[in-house]
């Protein structure tokens, strides 16, 4: 089956009908119901078969630390502008160890452009945490993976699901909107994962554990390039004919108003343009350089201050910073 090809059974009733918003949704569906959620799983994965894009992270030789590695950078952040930092990461720490035996500093520099650098000190921590608990391999339990610094549950079913071909639900933006379209009926999902959605979502996993990791990704997929937040595709969707948001007429969203990423004049941008000179530097800035890249003081303090706060910046004495060491920081001496 192509992306184009409509699927040859009538339209069934839409999925809505049997996993109800307003009811708890079971972890496991009884056999009508699974019979319901099957007819989801062969036409998005047959689909997934033939159009997955082929990304560095799922290629065997990536392994639980690539997939890691892609888990962290992913979040908020496109898959074009990953790519390339990416590559030059894992060709520059191809284990947790070789990330581990780096200051936490050089994490966040490697990280350049791609935003939200906190992510860079996490996956830091996580690669020491792997060195010291795991013998420097990222480990297969969830529970472990849930463990790990800087490890959420989204991040912990996606490495087990992905790099260990386990049987968990995957939570992102782009899975949430394809479920909440194709078997709640709304345009797009709350603005935070609700447990009425990760019961769905353990709902509709394939009972087969490989089976259901395949799912997963597929799902993802489906989101990234097909039912996307804007400008969905509906002709090319192999679950068109199923999908109760479609099939109710595409209702409009009524929920709350969706989060824009506002970024021009915010302490965001501020932030970025203080790292960029940080990351550039081999050697610690003084006050002045940093205070050249942007005109208001009390916003540039503020962003500088949280920017500190964060772990992300080390002050030192005489008005010089840098980024973190990882080491103790004397306090800074004012003559």
């Amino acid at each position: 089956m192509t992306a184009t090809d409509a699927p040859s059974e009538a339209p069934v009733p839409a999925s809505s009908e049997f996993l109800d918003a307003e009811a708890p949704t079971p972890d496991v569906l009884d056999a009508p119901q699974a019979d319901e959620a099957a007819l989801l799983h062969a036409p998005v994965l047959a689909w997934f078969e033939q159009h997955a894009r082929d990304l560095p992270w799922r290629r065997p030789e990536a392994g639980a630390w690539g997939v890691m590695v892609s888990e962290f950078m992913l979040q908020q952040t496109p898959v074009a502008r990953v790519l390339p930092v990416y590559e030059q990461w894992l060709a520059r720490w191809p284990r947790p160890a070789d990330l581990a035996a780096e200051a936490p500093g050089e994490a966040v520099r490697a990280w350049g452009r791609l935003g939200y650098p906190r992510r860079a000190l996490r996956l830091h921590g996580a690669a020491v945490a792997i060195t010291e608990r795991h013998g420097g391999d990222v480990p297969s339990d969830h529970g472990q993976l849930l463990a790990l610094p800087g490890i959420g549950e989204y991040t912990a079913a996606a490495v087990a699901s992905f790099a260990y071909g386990q049987r968990h639900a995957v939570l992102d933006t782009n899975v949430r909107r394809v479920f909440a379209r194709a078997a709640t009926g709304i345009q797009y999902p709350p603005n935070a994962t609700t447990a009425a959605e990760r019961r769905l979502a353990r709902a509709l996993l394939p009972a087969d554990e490989p089976t259901a990791a395949h799912w997963a990704a597929a799902s993802m997929e489906l989101g990234a390039l097909v039912c996307t937040a804007r400008n969905e595709a509906c002709e090319r969707c192999p679950i068109a004919s199923r999908c109760a948001w479609r099939l109710s007429g595409k209702p409009a969203h009524d929920g709350p108003p969706r989060r824009g990423q506002t970024y021009a004049g915010t302490d965001r941008q501020v932030r970025g343009r203080l790292l960029a000179v940080l990351r550039e530097a081999p050697s610690p800035v003084p006050q002045a350089a940093l205070d050249a890249v942007w005109a208001d003081p009390v916003q540039r303090a503020r962003a500088l201050d949280g920017l500190v706060a964060d772990g992300l910046v080390e002050p030192l004495a005489q008005g010089m910073y840098r980024l973190p060491t990882g080491r103790p920081v004397r306090p800074a001496t004012h003559s």
